[in-house]
């Protein structure tokens, strides 16, 4: 982990310092001046086809920016497998996140005046914020060029068993200056939203951009495996909800749990479970049950303007991380696969 958060502030150190700043809300206006209405529109009809895109883009987008910056070097397939789509901590990441993205591209591609002039990064930024149904609007900012590098080793992801002091270790490492404990507390809607398992054979398609989901869910669900492990064993875990946990992952092993009661609708639901000790997660519930980091839930659970201020405020710190520019990027012209 050290040795992680060391190269981290590295590669900060050695970014132009232009990078962050050629970013700006309207970097598009007269060269693609309706890409926000295209992405928008496609991002719609994915949710419609399947409400599980919503959590899988949002999570998508964190898996990107925290690994390499946020590049879209998660959406590339390289033909040895060696790329962050194949690392084990990648395997959750659902199909309808990347079926997303794709269609996101092929819309923007569809408008003369767009095609090829947009960066997948910033298709997968946009995609993000129009994936937070009922949650706060705020402008994105653009400019990112796409990363032509994806490795598995270069993955190195929070886990839903860490503790306060390993998301802070972890968190603190990413971009320039890190993130602050309520950052990353506003954030853990994106990093950990959905933890539902993905097999080798549902990568991305090689072709098709749409696919289909069995019973699509919520804006947040885990399944039995990142949690069961805390049923009866975790003093922190409400037993009722444990026993209804229980019931779930003993009758169905491929059983999966909402990780709050709205979870169709970002709001602040999440932080009130965490409250009564309903949170699915370890990584989630130690928000509240270590005494550092409780009066940050309590604050949000009871004040969601609070919290979504933060959220859109943390959203954009996390879009300037690791940004590539022209001098080092490219704007791919198949998010799948360097030009």
């Amino acid at each position: 982990m050290a040795s992680f958060r060391l190269a981290l502030l590295v590669a900060a150190a050695l970014m132009p310092q232009y990078a962050v700043a050629q970013l700006r809300p309207y970097y598009y206006r007269n060269i693609c001046p309706n890409l926000d209405l295209i992405i928008r529109n496609s991002v719609k009809q994915s949710m419609a086809q399947s409400p599980i895109s919503a959590p899988a883009t949002l999570r998508l987008f964190f898996h990107d920016c925290a690994v390499q910056g946020c590049d879209a070097s998660i959406m590339i397939m390289n033909s040895n497998g060696d790329d962050e789509q194949h690392n084990p901590d990648n395997m959750s990441l659902k199909p309808q996140g990347f079926n997303t993205i794709l269609s996101a591209k092929a819309a923007v591609d569809s408008d003369p005046q767009c095609k090829y002039k947009v960066s997948c990064a910033d298709i997968m930024a946009i995609a993000a914020r129009e994936s937070i149904s009922g949650g706060p609007y705020y402008e994105v900012e653009l400019g990112r060029y796409d990363g032509k590098v994806s490795t598995k080793a270069s993955v190195v992801l929070p886990h839903a068993t860490f503790t306060l002091d390993q998301l802070n270790a972890y968190f603190s490492g990413l971009g320039v200056g890190g993130f602050t404990q309520s950052e990353m507390i506003a954030l853990s809607l994106v990093s950990l939203s959905l933890h539902l398992r993905r097999t080798p054979d549902h990568l991305l398609p090689a072709a098709g951009l749409c696919v289909n989901n069995p019973g699509g869910h919520t804006l947040g669900a885990a399944d039995c495996p990142f949690f069961q492990y805390r049923i009866g064993t975790d003093p922190t875990m409400d037993p009722n909800f444990a026993a209804q946990l229980k019931s779930t992952c003993s009758s169905n092993p491929n059983g999966f749990a909402f990780l709050d009661p709205s979870p169709v609708t970002f709001n602040n639901d999440y932080f009130k479970s965490l409250q009564g000790g309903k949170g699915l997660l370890g990584s989630d519930q130690v928000l509240f049950s270590d005494v550092r980091s409780r009066g940050t839930v309590n604050y949000y659970a009871t004040n969601q303007g609070a919290f979504f201020g933060d959220f859109m405020a943390a959203m954009t710190k996390l879009g300037r991380v690791g940004v590539k520019t022209a001098a080092n990027g490219e704007i791919r012209r198949d998010c799948r696969f360097p030009n």
